[in-house]
């Protein structure tokens, strides 16, 4: 059966596009299947019926998934692009209602939220009881990439050296920096500053969000970076520098004055030690109202209140 335009929008529905997008964003059916929330027969069915109306191979499928095949490329570009526009349809449409209301999806790290983000959140939210406000705790490294695949509409993250920013929008939000943390009564407690192969030299307890930041000091210096120890949150390694373990380093906004008793704060002095955190939007998508709304209060914050 030859491609027919016709056939295409009778036959096809925006679900059967939505999961061909991620299946080519998860690159295994399996897992696109788990995104969308159906079974895997149920997705593979959908996909061979997608191929089988445009007559075309969509997918050439691998022994560790599936990869799109040129016509598929074609299809992903228009069908990014065929999204997009249903996304400012329905934010220009909702304009037209009384009240800022909808769904917002904000996704953001847990360095980012837990000082900056969360309160404002909150204020957001009791100003605006009917918008549904959603927050998803992404891996820094993931959050413009959730923002450009339409998982959120608003990404807060802390800019890294090799983050891809092609496709968005971006604003400066706040400052911060990061800080070495050591025991109260280790030899680096009373130094003014500290530098990265001062560190290294110790029992390094690196934070996962901060490793290709690590990664990249230790190439710099020529020093290996083999950590006994790896932890996902910053209250996590503090503690263990609270039981003598080590020492670490993290966002200063996360060391909070109960902690200063058993630990000594110390000056980072390396240019990578200062973290800008920025908000990302998608490039060309008209913002929702909530999301517009949000964004204009999250800019008008004064640095300060961080």
């Amino acid at each position: 059966m030859a491609f027919n335009r016709l056939h295409l929008i009778r036959q096809v529905d925006l679900f059967s596009l939505k999961l061909f997008l991620s299946a080519v964003e998860e690159r295994q059916i399996g897992r696109a299947a788990m995104r969308e929330n159906i079974s895997a027969s149920t997705a593979t069915k959908r996909i061979q019926d997608l191929e089988e109306i445009a007559d075309v191979k969509l997918f050439e499928r691998t022994p560790s998934g599936v990869v799109p095949t040129p016509a598929g490329r074609v299809l992903e570009r228009y069908l990014r692009a065929i999204f997009g526009q249903l996304d400012d349809l329905r934010n220009e449409i909702s304009a037209f209602s009384e009240g800022v209301r909808g769904d917002l999806v904000v996704a953001s790290a847990r360095s980012i939220i837990a000082p900056f983000l969360a309160k404002e959140l909150g204020d957001f939210s009791r100003e605006f009881p009917m918008v549904d406000l959603v927050v998803q705790e992404v891996e820094n490294a993931r959050i413009v990439q959730a923002v450009l695949g339409g998982e959120a509409e608003i990404g807060v993250f802390a800019a890294a050296a090799g983050l891809d920013l092609s496709g968005a929008d971006v604003v400066p939000y706040r400052e911060d920096r990061i800080v070495a943390v050591v025991p109260r009564d280790h030899a680096l407690a009373g130094r003014e500053s500290v530098r990265f192969k001062d560190l290294i030299a110790e029992r390094f307890i690196p934070v996962a969000g901060l490793r290709e930041a690590l990664e990249a000091a230790a190439a710099r210096n020529h020093v290996e970076f083999a950590p006994k120890y790896m932890v996902r949150s910053g209250g996590v390694a503090t503690s263990l520098v609270q039981a003598g373990l080590g020492v670490t380093i993290q966002p200063e906004c996360l060391i909070y004055r109960d902690m200063l008793d058993q630990v000594a704060v110390v000056r980072l002095d390396e240019p990578w030690a200062k973290r800008q955190i920025l908000i990302a939007t998608a490039q060309g998508r008209v913002p929702g109202r909530a999301a517009s709304v949000l964004m204009a209060q999250l800019l008008d914050r004064p640095p300060a209140s961080a």
